[in-house]
């Protein structure tokens, strides 16, 4: 197979992102599915936040056992009902579509959590917000992946999911805030649910003006729009024949025909038909467990129950304690994302779980000296670690689990691969919530052997199984899983549409300014041509050559 002459690193943008237009105004209105991490930061933080707050426990008559595991567990047995649906609306009405009636489903939910006058109506109100959450979460991260600039898709990605501390942070200064202020009143728990509302309300009034997803175009026919969307925020205009805008669109249209060759239809089913497939959503719900059985769960929903296991028992002390973990959360989150390129994704992997292992190990062993010896330094050695375990959590299962998920996943089974990893999270989820709160309260700190023996499995399968996707495009990512040579293909395949569209671009001009063969082109196109480098020169004439001898190549 000849290698192309051109490729994607020949036409991408060089130089900072920011003073390129196009980029630019991409990158503002990405931010408006960025958010939905946010949203889901906050509500999954608000009812431990909530547990703290004095007036919240007196309102509902201070709920415990499988009363506060329901509560907890209400808006993850709503997000798993509303899963067989999302990849149905994301596939047939688009990325946006779908994240429009997410975020009406919260707004309705949101406002039945903050008018909440029982127990009961509390539990519903937190089950349909998550029906509606499981929308814009399905979609939100679909739209980032399928239509971010190439050089910044896997910081994108990855910052998505790591925005989720930002929600998180919000909900839990805000319920800080409500106690300072109204520690009796029914408010320091009702404004913290309203707050939830800003977000998807932001998002009803706004998302239109998002562009849709260039593979949701492609794959239903509309090739003309997808392109005039890669011109205006991939190439900064309205040149639909830009060579970048034809590599990928060469790329995506490559990628759907091999999708569609390896499975007659994308049903359920097609998730395990190929070796390949079986391959990924091995991976797949493998991460999913281990993003939620890494002994992560038992802070960032009981921090409650871990804080009085060492002793600290002032609410104020415990609220400002939550509020702090989440912005330190946010920075390992954050640190994880910027290097995601730079290390690697398996890198990252790797180290998150060697050091959440011995992190959890000393966490495990000054808790047991506290419960057992009672001693006061056991309990403020155990903070310390806390943070460090969640250091190392964060660089890699925070801001990856959603980006490597979505990376490997080819576009035929991307929202139903996406919602399965969904799934598996939600029902991970639901059984430390239930499971969690029984289990410290029967056998206390012993329970935390369980996670440290977990811990050891998961460093085994990441160590063994995962995959490295470091510096591909999203459709060679994806095909890494289908043989060895379907990722050389897809490069080549965009590689040589770009070539052709450059050498088209060159024998358009050489007809236009060369009147005579005695006479030298003229005009500014031929100026930057003599301008540039000989090598340069030389192959764009060879393009020309080539673009002669196959004229409908594209």
């Amino acid at each position: 197979m000849a290698v192309p002459e051109w490729t994607i690193v020949d036409f991408i943008h060089r130089g900072p992102w920011w003073k390129n237009r196009g980029i630019r105004l991409l990158n503002l209105w990405l931010i408006l599915p960025l958010l939905t991490a946010s949203i889901n930061g906050f509500d999954s933080s608000l009812v431990n936040g909530l547990q703290i707050l004095p007036a919240w426990q007196h309102y509902f008559s201070h709920p415990g056992g499988k009363q506060l595991g329901l509560i907890s567990a209400a808006q993850v047995i709503g997000s798993i009902a509303g899963l067989p649906l999302t990849p149905f609306c994301a596939d047939n009405f688009g990325r946006r579509p779908t994240l429009f009636i997410g975020s009406l489903l919260m707004l309705a939910g949101v406002a039945l959590q903050g008018a909440a006058t029982t127990i009961g109506m509390f539990i519903g109100a937190r089950g349909l917000i998550g029906f509606g959450l499981t929308f814009a979460l399905n979609a939100a991260p679909l739209l980032i992946t399928e239509l971010a600039y190439p050089t910044q898709r896997g910081k994108l990605t990855s910052m998505y999911n790591a925005s989720w501390y930002i929600g998180s942070i919000i909900s839990a200064w805000a319920c800080f805030g409500a106690y300072e202020s109204a520690a009796s009143s029914a408010w320091s728990w009702r404004a913290p649910t309203l707050v939830q509302a800003i977000t998807p309300l932001i998002q009803v009034c706004s998302i239109w003006f998002v562009p849709e997803s260039p593979r949701f175009l492609i794959a239903k026919g509309r090739e003309s729009q997808a392109a005039r969307i890669l011109a205006r925020y991939h190439a900064s205009g309205l040149d639909e024949r830009d060579p970048l805008v034809v590599f990928e669109m060469a790329q995506i249209r490559h990628a759907l025909k091999l999708e569609k060759e390896a499975a007659a239809s994308a049903s359920w089913m097609s998730l395990f038909a190929t070796p390949g497939n079986r391959r990924r959503m091995t991976i797949i719900f493998a991460l999913a467990l281990f993003s939620q059985w890494s002994g992560n769960g038992l802070v960032s929903y009981y921090i409650n129950l871990v804080l009085e296991g060492v002793g600290i028992s002032n609410p104020g002390t415990k609220a400002a304690i939550n509020g702090g973990l989440q912005v330190w959360n946010l920075f390992a989150a954050m640190t994880g994302a910027l290097l995601v390129d730079r290390l690697g994704r398996r890198t990252l992997f790797i180290i998150s779980n060697v050091g959440m292992l011995i992190n959890f190990g000393v966490w495990t062993l000054t808790t047991a000296l506290f419960n057992s010896f009672h001693e006061p330094a056991a309990a403020k050695a155990t903070l310390p670690f806390v943070f460090l375990f969640y250091f190392f959590y964060d660089i890699a299962y925070t801001p990856m689990l959603i980006a490597y998920t979505l990376e490997i996943l080819p576009f035929n089974i991307r929202a139903k691969g996406f919602a399965i990893m969904n799934l598996v999270v939600s029902l991970t989820l639901a059984f430390n919530q239930f499971v969690n709160p029984w289990a410290l309260d029967a056998i206390g700190w012993k329970y935390y052997l369980v996670y440290c023996g977990w811990l050891i499995i998961e460093l085994v399968f990441i160590v063994c199984y995962l995959v490295e996707t470091k510096g591909r495009t999203l459709e060679e990512t994806s095909a890494l899983f289908d043989g060895e040579q379907q990722p050389e293909v897809l490069m080549h395949t965009g590689g040589e549409a770009a070539t052709m569209s450059v050498a088209r671009a060159n024998h358009s001009m050489s007809r236009v300014v060369w009147p005579d063969d005695n006479e030298k082109p003229v005009g500014s196109d031929f100026l930057e041509l003599q301008e540039a480098p000989s090598q340069s020169r030389g192959k764009l004439n060879r393009l020309s050559s080539y673009y002669d001898t196959d004229t409908n190549s594209l």
